[in-house]
C-alpha cells in the first residue's frame, strides 16, 4: 500500500511538471512589454513567430515602437503626452508583465536616465517582472573600421566588445542593479550577430548568397544606416530566444530559411556573453 502511495505521488509530480513546463519541457510562454527603435523592432516582432514555434504557446508581447532617438527609454518617458507614453503606462497598469525589454540607446551624460523611471513605474503593478536591454550594433557599417579607429580600437569587434561591457554593462546595467536589487536585469548583445555575420561574409563562410547591402531578404544590411537584413534578424531573434527563454538552440527546430547555421552562431554568441549579464 505504501509503495502504491509513493508511486501515486510520483505520477502527480510528473504530470504537474509536464503541464507547467509546456512542450519539450519548456514553460508555456510569457507576457512581455517591449519598447524601442528600428534596431530593436525586428527582433521583437519576429519573436512572436519563433517563440510559439518552439512551444511557448502563451507567448504574448506588446511592442511600442518609434524610430531613431525617439525609441529610447528616456524619449518615451519625457514625451508624457504622447500616445506611445500612454500605451506603455497602460500596459504596465494592466499588470501581468513578466518581461520588460528596452533598447540600449541613452544620453551619454546620464546613461540610466529613462531606464530608471520606466522600471520604477512598471514595478508598481508588476513587482516580479524581469528587465532586459537589447544592445544594437554600431550604425553605419560601411564606416565601422573608421569608427573603431576613431575611438582607439583596431577593429569593430574590439570596439563593440567595449561598447557592450563598459558602456552598457558598467554604465547602465550595474547602476540599475544597484537601484533595483530585487529585480533581474540582463542584456542581449544582438549587435554581435551583425558583426559576426559581416566577418563571416568577408571570410567566405556564409552558405547563402548574401550581399553587403540591398534587399532585406538577401542582404546583411538594407541601407547605409545599417538596418538589419533577414539573416541578421533571424540570428538576433534566436539570441533573444536563448536570452529570454533560455532555449536550447542545439535542439531548436525553427527553420530560419538560410543554409548558414544561424542557430550555432546565436548559441555561440550567447555562450560567449558574460554570464554575469545573463538571466
Amino acid at each position: 500500500m505504501k509503495r502504491f502511495f509513493y508511486f501515486f505521488l510520483a505520477l502527480i509530480a510528473l504530470f504537474s511538471c509536464s503541464r507547467d513546463n509546456g512542450i519539450n519541457g519548456n514553460d508555456s510562454g510569457h507576457r512581455m512589454l517591449l519598447i524601442g527603435a528600428s534596431f530593436f523592432k525586428p527582433y521583437a516582432n519576429h519573436l512572436d513567430e519563433v517563440a510559439p514555434d518552439a512551444g511557448y504557446t502563451n507567448h504574448n508581447s506588446t511592442l511600442v515602437f518609434r524610430g531613431g532617438e525617439k525609441g529610447r527609454a528616456i524619449s518615451f518617458w519625457n514625451d508624457s503626452t504622447s500616445a506611445a507614453h500612454q500605451e506603455i503606462k497602460a500596459a504596465f497598469d494592466d499588470g501581468g508583465i513578466e518581461y520588460f525589454g528596452m533598447t540600449a540607446g541613452s544620453p551619454p551624460d546620464n546613461r540610466t536616465e529613462g531606464f530608471i523611471e520606466w522600471i520604477q513605474y512598471g514595478l508598481h503593478e508588476n513587482p516580479d517582472m524581469r528587465v532586459f536591454i537589447s544592445i544594437p550594433p554600431i550604425d553605419f557599417p560601411a564606416n565601422w573600421n573608421d569608427t573603431a579607429q576613431y575611438y582607439g580600437f583596431n577593429s569593430i569587434a574590439s570596439f563593440y566588445d567595449y561598447f557592450v561591457n563598459t558602456i552598457i554593462h558598467e554604465s547602465i546595467v550595474d547602476p540599475l542593479r544597484t537601484e533595483f536589487p530585487n529585480t533581474t536585469i540582463f542584456t542581449i548583445p544582438t549587435g554581435w550577430a551583425a558583426v559576426n555575420l559581416l566577418q563571416m561574409k568577408q571570410d567566405g563562410l556564409i552558405l547563402d548568397s548574401i550581399n553587403l547591402s540591398g534587399p532585406q531578404a538577401t542582404s546583411l544590411f538594407t541601407d547605409a544606416k545599417g538596418h538589419q537584413g533577414d539573416i541578421i534578424v533571424e540570428a538576433g531573434t534566436l539570441m533573444w530566444m536563448k536570452g529570454i527563454y533560455q532555449e536550447d538552440l542545439g535542439t531548436n527546430s525553427y527553420h530560419t530559411g538560410f543554409n548558414t547555421d544561424l542557430h550555432g552562431l546565436a548559441d555561440q554568441i550567447m555562450s560567449d556573453h558574460d554570464p554575469l549579464y545573463n538571466q
